[in-house]
């Protein structure tokens, strides 16, 4: 039996947080595909659930005949457009899985209700991505989202640290969220005291990442911190092996934050606002920790529509720190794997 995982929209975090979906089928599936869009590839590929992953890309009749020709039993989609939902009906798949309440709910035979339009901001995101597959009888008890750094991967960012002079133990900063409307009004120096704070207790060198939009708040704040920044200079499965091998990443309520976790890192989501609702997106993975906005944000500040962000600007940075070093504690304890 054939499984179709449709997880083309949305940013790195929602695919990565629908791999235990992906997970859950192969108890029922032999063949499990994910069709993503092409920005996500990297977040997918190596993925020992998945039998390939297909690029949400071309025309859609092409990609709906594609979909045919391979025969699937059943279809889930993680996140829904009309273009998502359309494609396995095109394709002829028999059983087709996704959200209700739409307008092109119709397409899908099986139709589940989101718990987070019911009200309910306790349950995690990979929870509530779960109920897709069990619509389909299939279930996971680890809901840990996988991502499998590729060791080509490894290879390119040795090199990018040996030109950049980074050398280990280093610590992760990643200041930035997927917010290309506040990046001018971002809090660079608040987020260069973090770093400071980060290098001063871990005796270790400090790297900064960002997407390449993201590279002039990397460079800053890189430039505050003493740190060294890698903006806009890796891929995402450079970012993981990035990761992999840092003593400590600290990370914006953000795709890096869980892919981080992911890929095992020690890893502090921040979530400075009070709209972030972190019990929804925490990070998973062997050693995480997260730090819950503090600061008195008015009810209409969300994170697409703050004027200011005056939470990070006031974050506490001494929580953040004391934070990553419990998580260090645990590593020293039971080193990782690729260290033992």
């Amino acid at each position: 039996m054939k499984a179709l995982v449709v997880a083309a929209g949305g940013g790195i975090g929602d695919v990565l947080l629908a791999t235990p979906v992906m997970r859950a089928l192969r108890s029922r599936y032999e063949t499990v595909v994910a069709l993503t869009a092409s920005a996500h590839r990297d977040v997918l590929a190596g993925n020992p659930d998945l039998t390939a992953v297909w690029l949400d890309e071309g025309p859609f009749p092409a990609l709906a005949g594609r979909i045919a020709e391979a025969r699937f039993d059943a279809a889930v989609v993680t996140w829904a457009t009309l273009r998502a939902a359309a494609l396995p009906f095109a394709g002829r798949v028999p059983e087709r899985v996704g959200q209700s309440r739409r307008l092109y709910s119709a397409l899908f035979t099986r139709r589940v209700e989101v718990r987070s339009e019911r009200g309910d901001h306790a349950t995690h995101w990979t929870q509530i991505l779960l109920d897709y597959a069990r619509a389909l009888g299939c279930d996971v008890a680890d809901a840990t989202p996988v991502f499998a750094v590729p060791e080509a991967a490894r290879g390119s960012l040795a090199r990018l640290l040996r030109d950049e002079g980074v050398a280990e133990p280093y610590v992760v900063l990643h200041p930035t969220r997927g917010i290309a409307a506040a990046r001018e009004r971002w809090p660079v120096a608040r987020l260069a005291e973090l770093g400071r704070a980060l290098r001063a207790a871990n005796g270790a060198q400090l790297v900064v990442t960002g997407g390449a939009g993201d590279r002039p708040i990397a460079e800053a704040v890189a430039q505050g911190a003493g740190g060294i920044s890698l903006g806009g200079k890796a891929t995402l499965a450079e970012f993981g092996a990035l990761a992999e091998r840092a003593l400590g990443v600290v990370a914006m309520d953000s795709g890096p934050m869980h892919l981080a976790a992911a890929a095992g890192a020690p890893t502090v989501g921040i979530f400075a606002l009070q709209s972030d609702e972190p019990s929804r997106w925490a990070p998973l993975g062997p050693r995480t920790a997260l730090v819950r906005g503090t600061y008195p944000c008015p009810p209409q500040h969300r994170k697409e529509t703050c004027p200011d962000f005056a939470c990070i600007a006031n974050l506490d940075v001494a929580r953040v720190v004391a934070a990553l070093g419990g998580l260090l504690e645990r590593r020293a304890e039971t080193p990782p794997a690729w260290n033992r």
